[in-house]
């Protein structure tokens, strides 16, 4: 069998090509055994993750990221096209899916995955392109999560590249978890949604150009030496979390920051409290329960019995209380109040706001790895449970 010169190159040239396109190597990918470094299919039918066989195996794969910490994003390959655009995004889905939330932690905007690169890195050259440090925001729920690579090349066919990688979102180095404590998820639903594009859903990015992310988020480096340019099509402007999506949602407001908080403590038997600071409602709790029992009045078939209010619960005291917001040592350290009405704890290295007991239960004061909680004495109302005879209740009406 014969070949010629020119079909043996161009065979040579295809491979090269193929074998050359990027891969992430930190953080450690899910499934590296089978994960090829081509881009997600013009269709979208491997979006998220490059779907295939085995795509959420761990294979020994560990990514341990404290809350606060800095970690670094690198590759292997040659084939950068230029550069481009990239983000890191995370969902706290394990196997995501096309439905998975995704949302962006950190944003480059030119230069990604190779810095000043005008068509490839050279073949040969060691395989690994720049490297680039990012930070894990502070106030993510902690807990195990998928990280995405999403890169959006500056030269060459239209595509989006994605790799992802199991992570384990821990709190602060030397501190340790508490089993009761939900940090507050309206953080993590304040970043914004993973930009796709060039799958078949409608949005295009422009050739020859470093991607605009219609919203990078708070976290940005720009590494670009030309013009941003924005993408094109519909293309919604806070990102998109799917595959193959119609339409182009209204732009939304971008929030603003909000003020810094202590984190959100939910503790059974604890009454809710608002605050001005914090959009999300707190859980229902005993103590709506017990508002709600207190606040119902008896029945009886005499005349009208007058209304009795329900007691409004008093303001946590702070006597004997940590100033929230200051450092503590111990994570999970609770610190129940003197008269065991209110309490606050220990979390992410700082210490909670004062939160109320729910009506009926109480603490035992002082600070301990577990709250301990009983029954305290609620006030009754004096017609709560009797039946009032007729002129016992004319003569409270008299």
């Amino acid at each position: 069998m014969h070949f010629s010169t020119t079909s043996l190159f161009a065979t040579a040239g295809l491979l090269a090509y193929a074998n050359a396109h990027m891969i992430m190597k930190s953080p450690v990918p899910y499934g590296k055994s089978s994960l090829n470094n081509s881009p997600l299919d013009a269709s979208g039918s491997d979006f998220p993750c490059k779907q295939r066989p085995g795509v959420y195996d761990a294979q020994g794969a560990s990514n341990v990221f404290p809350l606060g910490s800095t970690q670094t994003l690198s590759f292997t390959g040659s084939a950068v096209h230029g550069g481009g655009s990239c983000q890191l995004s995370i969902t706290y889905d394990k196997n995501p899916t096309k439905n998975s939330d995704f949302r962006v932690i950190h944003s480059i905007e030119g230069g990604c995955p190779a810095k000043g690169q005008a068509g490839n890195l050279p073949e040969g050259g060691g395989g690994d392109s720049d490297t680039y440090p990012f930070t894990i925001p502070t106030d993510l729920p902690t807990g195990d999560a998928t990280l995405a690579w999403t890169w959006f090349n500056k030269i060459g066919n239209r595509e989006m590249y994605m790799n992802c990688a199991p992570v384990s979102i821990t709190a602060a180095k030397k501190a340790k978890r508490s089993p009761v404590l939900q940090r507050d998820q309206s953080a993590f639903e304040k970043l914004p949604k993973m930009f796709v594009a060039n799958i078949g859903n409608g949005c295009k990015t422009q050739d020859s150009a470093d991607l605009l992310f219609p919203d990078p988020g708070t976290s940005v480096d720009k590494f670009g030496t030309g013009t941003l340019t924005p993408p094109s099509g519909t293309c919604p402007a806070g990102g998109s979390s799917g595959g193959s999506s119609g339409g182009s949602p209204s732009p939304a407001a971008s929030p603003a920051p909000a003020p810094a908080q202590s984190p959100a403590i939910f503790v059974p038997g604890a009454a809710s409290a608002s605050s001005a600071s914090s959009p999300a409602a707190m859980p229902t709790t005993m103590a709506t329960m017990a508002s709600s029992s207190m606040a119902a009045a008896p029945t009886s078939s005499a005349a009208a019995m007058p209304a009795v209010p329900a007691p409004s619960p008093a303001a946590p005291s702070t006597q004997g209380s940590q100033t929230p917001g200051s450092p503590c040592q111990t994570e999970g350290m609770w610190n129940c109040l003197p008269g065991g009405k209110s309490f606050q704890q220990c979390a992410s290295g700082m210490w909670s706001a004062v939160q109320p007991m729910a009506q009926g239960v109480t603490c035992s004061p002082g600070q301990s790895t577990t709250l301990q909680m009983g029954a305290g004495r609620v006030k009754r109302s004096p017609y709560h449970g009797h039946r009032q005879k007729p002129h016992a209740a004319a003569a409270l009406l008299s």
